[in-house]
This record gives structure tokens, C-alpha cells and sequence, in this order.
């Protein structure tokens, strides 16, 4: 009886030692952000702005007959609402919903949120378009290290950067009427001058090559950014429920 409150006991302790320590570095995350924002702008990788919803590319494998595969009509948030910057809300059920675009920053104020309520959340559910891919990278990391599952609910979004967020959840659920899609990367010159193409395509290969790496190591399939390298970065391509389970997006 009492080496099993002795182990609760510790248990304890630990997690509220590592909550504390992310509200430490939450903003030593902001600061850093800052400063690689200025030092070095070519190297974060986003994905492109405009209508938060993307078209889908055809798939013809699935139907060559009919091979618009598009679960768009599945999506019940208005566009606008996707459009918006990363909002954080914990909901009944020790939900933390993390609703809209992935904004530069958004990493360290997850990282902020969960050093704040930490102790309430058991998963993380996803509604957004992508946006940042540093900051997805960062925040799939981070739901790792705190043991949160995640999900994407009835009628969410979860693409481009969201499905790397996804993966971070030490389990995964994802509904039959969401929609989950991935497409090409690419650099943002932040400094208003375009990136020569021969820097633009190196910079693409290594973000492609952690990402690749991020997801083998999350347990999730890297196959699965096959067909985002394939997809250009003003369309998507949308998973089937099927391609969800073999690349383990979902657990």
C-alpha cells in the first residue's frame, strides 16, 4: 500500500516538474523564435497563405471513372475561422482544440498553454489548415514529451503542416468525416527578397528530410510524404481512410 502511493506520489512530482519546466522555457522559445526569425528567415518553412480550405488534386487510383476525391463538403468550419491565428481552448473531457492557422510563434504559446493546464489535458484536437511548419514540428514534439493523444474530430481540417501535429499524439484518432490532406512545402523569404531557386531547393530538401525523419520517429509511416512531395503547394492531397491506418496517422 504504501510503495503504491510512494510511486503515485513520484509520479506526480515528475509531471508537475515537467510542467514547470515548460513554463521556463516558453519563453525562452519566444525569444529564440524571435531571433532566428531575423537571423535566419529563409530557413522556416511554411506553406503557403490564401484560402485556408485547398482544392484537391485527382486521385484516379481510387475510381478511374469519377477521380475527384474530395472531402471537402465534410469540413463544417467557415473558412475564415481556419484562417485565423492558432486559437487554444480547453473543452470538457481534458480537451485542449487547437483551431485555425499555424502562425509563426504558435509553439512556444502551446508550449505556454500546457506548462498553464497541463494537468487537465488528455488530448489535443486538431481543426487547422497548417501554416508554420517549424512551429508544427515543434508542437508535435511537445505533445509527445507530455504523453497527449490527438485527434481530429467530425467536420474538422486537418492539413498541409496539421497532419505533423497529428503524429505527435502518443495515440491518434482521426474521424471518418474529417479531412486530412498534405502538399509541398516550401521557404518563406521573410526579408521581402526572393530566395534563388538553387537555395530555395536546398532549403525544401532539408525541412523534407526532418520531416521525413520527425515522422519515423513519432512511429508514423515517412512514406506518407511521398505524396505531399508530389502535390503542389496550392492543392492537396487528401487521404483515404484506408492510407490513414497504413501510414499509422491513426492508432
Amino acid at each position: 500500500m504504501l510503495a503504491a502511493l510512494d510511486a503515485v506520489s513520484d509520479s506526480a512530482i515528475l509531471k508537475t516538474a515537467f510542467f514547470a519546466m515548460l513554463a521556463g522555457t516558453a519563453w525562452v522559445l519566444v525569444s529564440d523564435y524571435r531571433a532566428l526569425s531575423a537571423l535566419r528567415p529563409h530557413e522556416l518553412a511554411v506553406t503557403p497563405g490564401g484560402d485556408p480550405v485547398l482544392p484537391a488534386v485527382d486521385r484516379p487510383e481510387i475510381d478511374p471513372d469519377n477521380p475527384a476525391y474530395r472531402p471537402l463538403e465534410q469540413i463544417t468550419t467557415p473558412p475564415e475561422r481556419l484562417a485565423e491565428p492558432l486559437s487554444m481552448e480547453l473543452i470538457p473531457g481534458g480537451v485542449l482544440m487547437l483551431e485555425g492557422t499555424i502562425t509563426p510563434g504558435a509553439a512556444a504559446l502551446f508550449a505556454a498553454e500546457v506548462a498553464l493546464r497541463g494537468d487537465y489535458i488528455e488530448t489535443v484536437a486538431l481543426n487547422s489548415p497548417g501554416g508554420s511548419v517549424e512551429d508544427a514540428l515543434a508542437i508535435g514534439r511537445a505533445i509527445r514529451a507530455a504523453g497527449f493523444a490527438t485527434a481530429v474530430g467530425d467536420g474538422a481540417l486537418c492539413a498541409s503542416s496539421c497532419p505533423l501535429v497529428l503524429a505527435g499524439g502518443v495515440a491518434r484518432a482521426v474521424s471518418g468525416t474529417s479531412a486530412v490532406g498534405v502538399h509541398q512545402i516550401y521557404a518563406d523569404a521573410r526579408t521581402g527578397e526572393a530566395l534563388g531557386s538553387a537555395q530555395a531547393m536546398s532549403d525544401a530538401q532539408a525541412i523534407t528530410a526532418r520531416i521525413s525523419r520527425y515522422l519515423g520517429e513519432m512511429g508514423v509511416d515517412p512514406l506518407l510524404w511521398v505524396p505531399a512531395m508530389e502535390t503542389p503547394p496550392n492543392r492537396l492531397y487528401y487521404l483515404t481512410g484506408e492510407e490513414i491506418a497504413d501510414y499509422a496517422l491513426s492508432l
